[in-house]
């Protein structure tokens, strides 16, 4: 079928479309240091309750194209960070509360705030504790009292965060619900959002899951990815039908249906309280984006932004060293239309015209790969040096992708080398090329694709590929 596809597209002559991924439009921010998760995000040994910082990073997410801004608490450990009257403070007395800091900045900008109603102890809270439940309510009067008139009040996020798999509990909806009815009561009109996890484990064919999605009274579910998490090996391609699932079960709902795309990897161990959330790999946060606005989710939102994506921007420099910086600047080159994330994602919607084509050759039959060594569609090359010529007329560019799976033992080649015969038949070299890498490679398979402006046109060219490792690509694409 894909094959046909691609031919069709031949003969009908398309040569490109314009992607319209949707942006990360919002953003949660956390507070407090809970575990090494927040290593690079909330430093440990310093002062997370200061005010500027966080005017600071809501300056940044405002740059980033942030529009909403998700408080992850607004307590934790029996502290408020905001001027609560029934918790002591997590800042000092004389000080301006981060809260009141983080939405005064976001009005300034025009930007919408969802407030927290947790954490009642900690980040372990348990909605079925009424100990637990009833001071989430409590904050959520007390919030509702200091800031329920806030020209950024948007909404509430109740962070009601159980498993949806196989099916969201019955208690779950009855919790989510008396906090929604409670959040109307005091602030009439202001949205609710959850942020439920268990996506890659959940029966969407089951009729009791429909139906139990179906008598929450939330506004908005903002779904995990789970891409960051890796609760699956190779999350991707089931996330791609897993979004198209939930979409047709979000029609027959007034419940708005938003993505939480999960932009980080882990520094260590995977899904471990004891390993630092780092930046993930733009080409991975580009697939996850596409998947979810393919399916048709109304936002993209992430947890989280700070010290993951950071440009530097200010004095408050966090997330890993270089890495979140890069990550930064490559999602601002997307966002720019930069020439090799829209042909990417071009290739992610079978886009893209292959003036090789050749169905009889796998590299130029117009069939590409998802992330998973086990595609047939991936090419599998030798540690070493590869070597193809191709056989093409009117060529300008070569689009090349790759599979980046280091846990599988799948690494990305360090050089291109092209190669123009003269007229006698003897090649040439024409160009060396550098191979992209991004460092954050421990748990994830992504495809990292790659550019090259030929130097000339040519009938024919030869393609060097030299790898310190085995690699795999899909296609070899003239443009």
């Amino acid at each position: 079928m894909k094959k046909f596809f691609t031919l069709l597209l031949l003969l009908t002559a398309i040569s490109s479309y314009a992607t319209n991924s949707l942006p990360i439009t919002g953003s949660w921010i956390n507070l407090f240091y809970q575990d090494e998760r927040n290593k690079y995000s909330n430093p440990m040994y310093l002062d997370n309750s200061d005010s500027n910082l966080w005017r600071a990073k809501v300056d940044q997410m405002h740059r980033t194209g942030i529009e909403y801004i998700i408080f992850m608490a607004v307590a934790n450990d029996g502290l408020a960070a905001y001027p609560s009257t029934i918790m002591p403070h997590n800042y000092a007395d004389n000080n301006e509360s981060p809260v009141s800091a983080i939405i005064d900045q976001a009005a300034k900008h025009g930007m919408k705030v969802f407030l927290s109603i947790g954490w009642a102890e900690n980040q372990d809270d348990n909605l079925k504790r009424p100990k637990i439940l009833n001071r989430q309510l409590e904050i959520m009067e007390e919030l509702a009292n200091i800031y329920g008139n806030h020209p950024a009040l948007y909404g509430w996020y109740l962070p009601v965060e159980d498993c949806l798999g196989p099916v969201l509990p019955e208690s779950s909806v009855t919790a989510v619900n008396k906090l929604v009815e409670k959040a109307h009561k005091l602030t009439p009109g202001k949205k609710t959002m959850i942020s439920p996890y268990g996506f890659f484990c959940s029966k969407f064919e089951d009729p009791t899951f429909g139906k139990r999605i179906s008598e929450l009274n939330v506004d908005i579910i903002a779904y995990q990815d789970e891409v960051g998490c890796v609760r699956e090996k190779y999350p991707l391609p089931r996330l791609r039908e897993n979004w198209k699932k939930i979409k047709q079960i979000h029609d027959a709902t007034n419940i708005e249906l938003w993505a939480n795309c999960e932009l980080f990897t882990w520094e260590k161990d995977t899904n471990s309280r004891s390993s630092a959330l780092v930046a993930a790999s733009p080409s991975r946060i580009i697939a996850q984006l596409q998947a979810a606005t393919q399916a048709g989710v109304k936002r993209i939102i992430s947890f989280m932004t700070c010290g993951i994506l950071d440009d530097n921007g200010d004095a408050y420099h966090l997330g890993q060293p270089q890495h979140a910086l890069t990550l930064a600047n490559e999602y601002d080159k997307w966002r720019n239309g930069d020439e090799t994330y829209t042909l990417f994602e071009q290739s992610l919607c079978c886009e893209l015209v292959n003036k090789a084509y050749d169905a009889t050759n796998p590299l130029f039959d117009g069939v590409y790969a998802q992330e998973t060594p086990n595609d047939p569609a991936w090419q599998h090359l030798d540690k070493g040096l590869n070597e193809y010529i191709v056989n093409t007329v009117d060529a300008h560019k070569i689009f090349l992708r790759f599979l980046d799976c280091k846990k599988d033992g799948y690494e990305m080649p360090y050089k291109i080398g092209i190669s123009i015969p003269d007229s006698d038949g003897i090649y040439h070299l024409a160009g060396i090329y550098d191979v992209n890498h991004f460092y954050n490679d421990l748990h994830d398979a992504w495809i990292q694709p790659m550019v090259i402006n030929l130097p000339q046109a040519s009938e024919k060219i030869k393609i060097s590929i030299l790898s310190n490792a085995p690699c795999a690509i899909d296609e070899i694409t003239v443009l």
